[in-house]
């Protein structure tokens, strides 16, 4: 399912007032883990799946990136990625992520920010990153953390009088569609397991070079309601790879 909530003027809207939409990289929670794990950009072709507002394309082409190629489905998305950086190496193009087919050898970098959680086949998605990914190029992904996926409503256990208890894991092992709630709306995403991300890697060709569960920036914890309660499960799962 190819979904595109962010199209949609309300989820947009809702979307675009969030920190991490109005500030970039640095009121993303995992920015400070995922930063360490990105390789070298200079003179580097560079693909993001799922690009957004940009930010990632950003950092590339401020880190020396010959040229950056940004992917999204939405378009509202990629208009507000132009305004915010207008730049001769970077090309959004709006399309989903799954229908991508760039020729053999197209890209040095590939990188997709919780994005792959949307989408139904990990291993179908792999395959056209291989392809396009040089030899020796880097992928860098982030996700929801299957621990996070698993229960679908993707909320805590409250007693009553709306206190967190515990955050439910149940049908880890059963993958395919979850329907949760995000910014008041359902959003249809897909868990998987942690064993189906990694050997997927593994099976397709690349070398796993560092795999984070990040906790929140420290700065964050003290800003940001409610992100102490980050410390008690884990929300996303950073994974670098490299092609052999």
């Amino acid at each position: 399912m190819k979904q595109n909530k962010y199209d949609d003027n309300i989820f947009f809207n809702k979307y675009s007032n969030m920190e991490r939409s109005k500030n970039g990289l640095n009121s993303a929670g995992e920015w400070h883990e995922l930063k360490k794990m990105l390789p070298n950009f200079q003179g580097k072709r560079v693909l993001d799946l799922g690009c957004g507002f940009g930010w990632h394309c950003q950092f590339a082409k401020e880190n020396g990136a010959k040229s950056i190629v940004g992917v999204d489905i939405s378009q509202k998305m990629l208009s507000e990625a132009k305004n915010k950086a207008k730049s001769e190496y970077i090309q959004y193009i709006c399309m989903p992520i799954e229908d991508i087919d760039f020729p053999v050898n197209s890209f040095d970098v590939v990188i997709s920010s919780l994005v792959l959680h949307y989408i139904q086949s990990f291993e179908d998605i792999l395959k056209k990153i291989s392809k396009c990914l040089s030899n020796g190029g880097d992928f860098v992904f982030s996700v929801e953390h299957p621990i996070f996926t698993a229960k679908g409503l993707q909320d805590w256990y409250y007693d009553n009088n709306g206190n967190r208890l515990h955050w439910p894991v149940d049908q880890y092992f059963t993958e395919g569609i979850r329907k949760a709630s995000f910014l008041g709306e359902e959003v249809i995403k897909y868990h998987k397991t942690l064993t189906t991300y990694l050997n997927s890697l593994i099976k397709s060709g690349f070398e796993i070079t560092g795999i984070v569960e990040p906790e929140p920036a420290e700065n964050l914890l003290y800003t940001v309601p409610g992100m102490m309660d980050e410390l008690r499960r884990p929300m996303m799962l950073l994974v670098s790879a490299r092609k052999k």
